[in-house]
């Protein structure tokens, strides 16, 4: 049954494509099945509309010649050619005919091709002209009714006349209906394809964001402080050899660790590995690793004082990262800018569903300029932003520079 009705749905498309190709094809193919199924028995019965019916049926009606059959039937059905086109126009003509045809008091079987027009005007014309077209066959049916009442009663002929211009009303609504539905289903499909493509790429653009960001916040760290270790090993080799063995072993540490972040966020980029060859993967930093933070950058030169306060190790873990990474970008900018003797205040502040991150050091001041705008601030906003957050940053109030985190940690502030 699946192989059948799949083979029916492609012959079904194929037959669609070529009527939208070609469509005079199908609406000649109408014209002549209507022609062979309902002209042609008129015609071959020599004029008398109705041969085999009873004889005082037949004398009820006016016998045409062959040549007044010939122009009322291609009256009847040669409209039936713009059908789809011109459904109006269509159904105004073989309704016009109709209507002749009847006040001559002849019957033709062609006479069907007026419910092919009806069906054609409900499925392809405007629905506010449907009701005039229905008025006008109902009108055209009375007519009927009474021409037949001789042989038929009338509310007889009535009753079946008006069920098959309903019949045609009906089913050509259910195909116009049918129709839209699918044309609906059709554009649904298109635009959750278009949806989910643009999620794909939004995804993949905040995954590329999050991963410059990851590795800017690694390198730049790092980085900063593997300089510094290296400028101070330099002048500690003729002074005070032992202090530039200990810078260079540091700075191998500092390296090793680098280098295993880095293995740890672009691993992530290719494809799962198995366990024996895939990367060494580590948490993410939290609060707990600030200690090992400050160590760093205490062997680095500077005299790191750190203190917490609330209940800062309960924090769900994004924030704990969120505040690790602004913390490590607060503490490279002042390896970076600082003086060598300068010293680092580094505050965590959890209270009243907020915590606040505040790192100043005692260096010279540093105007804002280009430089404060870098990757290092845009990406400090850009994390605090993500829990309803804000930097700030700007010259301490007794000297020094001075970065500022809020977060918001109420449910609504952000993401959890």
């Amino acid at each position: 049954m699946g192989p059948l009705v799949a083979r029916l749905a492609r012959g079904g498309r194929r037959l669609r494509q070529a009527d939208r190709n070609r469509p005079w094809v199908l609406d000649s193919a109408v014209v002549a099945v209507v022609f062979l199924m309902f002209c042609l028995p008129d015609l071959l019965h020599d004029g008398a509309g109705d041969g085999d019916a009873p004889r005082h049926f037949r004398l009820a009606f006016t016998q045409l010649p062959v040549a007044g059959m010939l122009v009322l039937q291609a009256g009847l059905v040669l409209p039936l050619l713009w059908r789809r086109r011109r459904p109006v126009a269509a159904f105004a003509a073989v309704a016009a005919v109709f209507v002749l045809q009847w006040c001559l008091g002849a019957a033709l079987r062609a006479d069907v091709a007026l419910f092919v027009a009806l069906y054609s005007l409900a499925l392809h014309g405007r629905l506010r002209q449907l009701p005039w077209a229905c008025a006008t066959t109902a009108g055209a049916m009375v007519l009927v009714a009474v021409r037949v009442s001789p042989s038929v009663s009338v509310w007889d002929a009535l009753f079946f006349l008006l069920s098959t211009t309903t019949a045609a009303v009906a089913l050509g609504l259910m195909v116009r209906v049918r129709r839209a539905q699918l044309a609906g289903l059709r554009e649904r499909a298109a635009r959750l394809e278009v949806e989910r493509d643009q999620r794909s790429r939004l995804a993949t653009a905040t995954e590329r964001t999050r991963v410059a960001r990851e590795m800017h916040d690694i390198v730049g760290h790092n980085l900063s402080v593997i300089i510094t270790l290296a400028d101070a090993g330099s002048y500690a080799t003729d002074t005070a050899p032992e202090r530039g063995k200990e810078a260079l072993q540091l700075i191998g540490d500092t390296g090793r660790q680098a280098l295993g972040e880095l293995r740890r966020v672009l691993g992530v980029l290719r494809e799962p590995a198995d366990a024996a060859g895939g990367p060494e993967l580590s948490p993410q930093p939290g609060l707990g690793d600030i200690d090992a933070l400050c160590a760093t950058v205490r062997a680095a030169g500077r005299d790191v004082v750190y203190r917490t306060s609330g209940d800062v190790d309960a924090l769900d873990s994004g924030v704990q990262l969120t505040a690790y990474r602004i913390v490590q970008e607060a503490l490279t900018n002042t390896l970076k800018h600082a003086g060598a003797d300068a010293r680092v205040h580094l505050a965590i502040v959890e209270t009243d569903a907020r915590l606040t991150i505040r790192v100043q050091d005692t260096g010279p001041d540093r105007p804002p300029g280009p430089h404060e705008e870098g990757h290092g601030l845009v990406g400090m906003r850009e994390r605090a932003a993500l829990y309803g957050g804000t930097v700030s940053a700007g010259p301490a109030g007794g000297g020094g520079w001075s970065v500022e985190a809020v977060l918001d940690l109420s449910p609504q502030g952000g993401v959890r």
